[in-house]
């Protein structure tokens, strides 16, 4: 793999998504490896005969991303905590774990996190997750 990189926690929302990335060490270039995915998933919304994306509106993605470097290990659970939290925050589910598009559940299942975690409101310092 020519740009490797692990994910460590996402989440995918109806119009944006949230997402924790290791890059290999001396590699910073996360400019490259969002350009591939958004060139990958756009070629694969576009319509094989007309060439037209099959959307209503057209577009896909917004023309930039914020990039934040993880200060330490209490910034990284802040921002882990802000992605799983996110589906409820914005009202699509009651709980983290009813939204199937979210590492939450592999959390869960790894024991890092209760099945129940994110069931009740959570707050979160205010440069965590900006939108």
């Amino acid at each position: 793999m020519k740009y490797p990189f692990t994910i460590n926690a996402m989440v995918v929302l109806p119009d944006h998504l949230h997402c924790v990335w290791t890059l290999p060490g001396n590699d910073a270039d996360y400019a490259t490896r969002w350009r591939l995915i958004k060139t990958g998933v756009t070629k694969a919304m576009l319509d094989e005969r007309s060439h037209k994306l099959i959307l209503p509106r057209g577009k896909v993605w917004q023309p930039r991303y914020w990039e934040h470097l993880l200060r330490d290990a209490a910034d990284y659970r802040a921002h882990i905590d802000y992605i799983h939290y996110n589906p409820v925050w914005h009202g699509y589910v009651d709980k983290p774990v009813d939204w199937p598009y979210s590492s939450f559940r592999h959390f869960v299942k790894k024991g890092v996190l209760p099945k129940e975690w994110g069931a009740g409101e959570l707050g979160f310092p205010e440069d965590v997750g900006r939108e």
